[in-house]
């Protein structure tokens, strides 16, 4: 039994190997677009006239990547309690 973002106890069923395999997939997906957030707002971060709005923006993106990624990543842990 797991708490979902909210606090709420939900009841796990086992994932199959074709939900497991597109969890991975989505995890390396959001992964890699982290990066690329990464790499943009450090070259903005960089420029003559950083746009703040924008830096905002993706910021903002980035830490909402960095949370859909820790959910992706908790329901590939396996339930040890089943």
């Amino acid at each position: 039994m797991r708490c979902n973002p909210t606090g709420v106890q939900v009841i796990n069923n086992p994932l199959t190997n074709e939900e497991i395999q597109a969890l991975r997939k989505k995890l390396d997906q959001l992964r890699l677009e982290h990066r690329d957030l990464d790499d943009i707002i450090d070259h903005l971060i960089h420029s003559d006239y950083p746009d703040q709005l924008q830096l905002k923006r993706l910021k903002t993106r980035k830490l909402r990547l960095k949370d859909l990624i820790k959910q992706v990543e908790s329901r590939l842990i396996p339930d040890l309690d089943a």
